[in-house]
């Protein structure tokens, strides 16, 4: 059934995703556990499916922009999909057996918003720091680095529902410094659409998705995101970005203590 406060909770996010342009998986699934209830892999499942949904909006449009570097995506996609297959198998073997999954997910959600946090406050910082030592690199060594960050996000999205927005970013514009960032965040979406869903499905198979919450954050996020794209050019950044970063370290630091 339709719930008006989900609803409301998603053009919430909704907005904060078309102002910040961060993922909407560190805002959701947070909000999700703390301030409704909800149990951690629930929230998780629901979320992944949720930003494959909202996701392939926004790929199409870049799609039809010429803003995706498929190579990209597809050296991403090499690394993720085994890992997040692997990573829910992993997870449905232990939820079986073992009685602290609920515990493995929220510390895995709390370490992943603090990263998140930490790449969206010093992102420049982290970019200038491996400038050097990626001029040195051979295309070869990109590319497998490029397949061993989709492997990191494959595992941390599919245990998360965090990762693969801010921290996916801020590692590819250290990878590909003199490519568009309008391109590496078109590929950087793409990527995102088969990752989560892929993700969501297993958690489907394990019953951990609520479709009636999902149809409820997707009426109200659709509207949130486009009213938030179209706002952003009237709201400062340098002041978005900071007080969200604040949010999601205190959030993650919550989850872990």
């Amino acid at each position: 059934m339709i719930n008006p406060l989900y609803s409301l909770a998603g053009l919430f996010i909704g907005l904060l995703v078309g102002f910040t342009g961060v993922g909407g998986g560190s805002l959701m699934t947070p909000l999700l556990i703390l301030a409704f209830g909800f149990h951690p892999i629930t929230a998780v499942g629901t979320d992944l499916l949720y930003a494959s949904i909202t996701k392939t909006a926004g790929t199409a449009v870049h799609g039809l922009s010429g803003t995706v570097e498929w190579k990209i995506v597809r050296r991403l996609a090499m690394g993720s999909v085994p890992a997040t297959a692997l990573t829910l198998l992993v997870l449905a073997f232990a939820g079986r057996r073992f009685d602290g999954t609920e515990h493995v997910i929220t510390v895995a959600l709390g370490l992943a918003l603090i990263a998140t946090a930490i790449a969206m406050l010093c992102r420049r910082r982290i970019m200038a720091y491996f400038e050097r030592g990626v001029e040195r690199l051979t295309p070869r060594r990109i590319g497998r680095s490029t397949i061993v960050l989709g492997a990191v996000l494959g595992v941390l999205v599919s245990l998360s529902s965090v990762g693969a927005g801010a921290l996916g970013m801020t590692v590819l514009l250290v990878l590909y410094p003199k490519m568009p960032v309008n391109r590496l965040v078109g590929s950087d979406i793409a990527h995102a659409v088969p990752l989560t869903l892929i993700a969501g499905l297993g958690h489907w198979a394990m019953g951990s998705v609520d479709f009636g919450l999902l149809l409820s954050l997707l009426i109200g996020s659709i509207p949130g995101i486009i009213v938030g794209s179209l706002l952003s050019s009237r709201v400062s950044e340098r002041i978005l970005r900071p007080v969200l970063a604040g949010t999601l370290a205190i959030v993650g630091g919550k989850l872990i203590f």
